[in-house]
C-alpha cells in the first residue's frame, strides 16, 4: 500500500482557508451582535415626539408670558409692549452683552429656555424680566443677564414662526 503525503504546500493552503473562513464567521457574529445594540442607542419614539413643540401664540396678550414645555425644560414666551421693546432694543444687557436683535426673530416675542444658567434653576417674571432666587441672577426682557453670578444669558432655543399665530420650538 501506498501512503499518501500531503506537501507542505497543501496544508499551508488549507490552514489558510481556514483563517479566512474564520475571520468571516466571526465578523458576522460580531456584527450581528452590534446592530441591536447600536439601535438600541437610537432615541425612543417618545423622545422623538418631544423634539418639537407647536404653540398657539393667539391668546398671549401684550405684556403677558406663557411658559410651554420643550424637551423636559420650562420655554418662556414673552409678548413684549412697545416700551418692553424699546427698553430691549436700547441695551446690550449686562455681563454676557448680545443686541435684542440677535435673540429675536419679531420684536413683539421673546423665546428663551427658563432655565438660569448659574446653578439651573426656573427664574419667577418679576417685573422688568425675570429674576431667579436661588442665587439672585437677574434677567431683563431680553433675556439677558444684567446682574448676578449667572455667566450667560437664557438660552434661545431654536424655533420658527410657522404662521402669524404659531411657533413650532425644537427647529428652526
Amino acid at each position: 500500500m501506498k501512503k499518501e503525503t500531503l506537501s507542505v504546500g497543501d496544508c499551508g493552503d488549507r490552514r489558510n482557508f481556514l483563517i479566512k473562513l474564520t475571520s468571516v464567521v466571526g465578523g458576522a457574529g460580531v456584527a450581528a451582535t452590534c446592530v441591536p445594540f447600536v439601535a438600541s442607542m437610537n432615541p425612543s419614539s417618545d423622545v422623538l415626539a418631544k423634539a418639537e413643540a407647536e404653540v398657539d401664540l393667539s391668546g398671549i396678550t401684550p405684556g403677558a408670558m406663557r411658559t410651554v414645555a420643550w424637551q423636559g425644560k420650562p420655554v418662556f414666551i414673552l409678548r413684549r409692549t412697545p416700551e418692553q421693546i424699546k427698553a430691549a432694543g436700547a441695551s446690550d444687557g449686562g455681563s454676557d452683552p448680545e443686541p435684542d436683535s440677535k435673540r429675536v426673530q419679531n420684536p413683539e416675542w421673546l423665546v428663551v429656555i427658563g432655565v438660569c444658567t448659574h446653578m439651573g434653576c426656573v427664574p419667577n417674571k418679576e417685573g422688568p424680566g425675570w429674576v431667579c432666587h436661588c442665587h439672585g441672577s437677574q434677567f431683563d426682557d431680553s433675556g439677558r443677564v444684567t446682574r448676578g453670578p449667572a455667566p450667560k444669558n437664557l438660552e434661545v432655543p431654536p424655533y420658527r414662526f410657522v404662521a402669524g399665530n404659531k411657533i413650532v420650538i425644537g427647529k428652526a
